[in-house]
């Protein structure tokens, strides 16, 4: 495939495909100084979300997170985080010890959280609207369902909102980088809410292990891992985690994707059972 014309300001000598997802293209470039850098080129699916995750960069400014180098029209200048992934960590040293690496970058988020907020992040309503949507469909048709019992646990979650701040809003093991800069946080949604809902896809994470996805064990396990160090109690993040499983459920079955909405669901009915 053959890269679009970047801005001449961004000094791109070379560029390769990463990525073709739903929402962009995504480019490893190199610059004129020889530095490595990533486009994010949008797709019409991508723009909102990703404007939302740029503000969110731009207020964490390279603290933890990837320094957003250029914006122009639907495109994103950003910087190379780095090669090695949290699922990597994951995959070499257990999963207790990945988790640890990402409750560490929990703390290091939360410590910003004074800062001035930026405008234009999602609440957590909105984000959840798809979910809400799904809900009503199942009661309109006579039906109680997960959905409807998520429905009804993220309202109450949403009116009983604790230490609300700018959150990275899809934290998972893919989006977390290791490189010259140590840990960064890639591809942030840029939502506004409860902290608690930064580590909701943890739990769903990582998509390809079903056997820890899957396992209330495990799910208990990280409920405490994430108490212990955040202050919280264990059965916040685990009905956080179970909305975001069926939230996810919603989403794959708004793109008609049934079987990844039903691993889903047995992701929230794992999450369900550690409660």
């Amino acid at each position: 495939m053959k890269p679009p014309a970047f801005p001449v300001a961004w000094n791109i000598v070379s560029a390769q495909l990463m990525a073709d997802t739903p929402a962009s293209f995504v480019w490893e470039v190199r610059r004129a100084d020889g530095s490595r850098a990533v486009v994010k080129d949008m797709k019409p699916a991508g723009l909102e979300n990703e404007k939302t995750g740029a503000r969110f960069l731009q207020w964490r400014n390279g603290r933890d997170a990837v320094r957003l180098l250029g914006w122009e029209n639907q495109a994103h200048l950003l910087e190379y985080a780095g090669d090695r992934t949290l699922l990597d960590e994951l995959n070499e040293k257990g999963d207790e010890a990945a988790s640890e690496l990402a409750i560490e970058m929990l703390v290091r988020l939360g410590d910003d959280s004074a800062l001035d907020t930026p405008q234009g992040l999602t609440p957590l309503d909105e984000h959840f609207r798809s979910l809400f949507t799904r809900a009503d469909h199942d009661r309109q048709n006579g039906r109680e369902t997960l959905f409807t019992d998520a429905a009804d646990c993220a309202r109450k979650l949403i009116a009983n909102q604790r230490d609300l701040r700018p959150l990275h809003g899809d934290f998972h093991h893919e989006n977390m980088l290791h490189g010259p800069r140590g840990w960064l946080l890639i591809d942030p949604a840029g939502v506004y809410g409860d902290a608690c809902y930064d580590a909701a896809n943890l739990f769903y994470n990582p998509l390809d292990r079903d056997d820890l996805r899957g396992d209330p064990a495990r799910a208990e396990r990280l409920a405490r891992q994430l108490a212990r160090r955040l202050g919280r109690e264990e059965s916040d993040f685990l009905l956080y985690g179970f909305v975001h499983a069926c939230l996810s459920a919603s989403w794959h079955l708004g793109d008609d994707n049934r079987q990844e909405a039903e691993r889903s669901l047995n992701v929230a009915r794992a999450v369900h059972a550690a409660l």
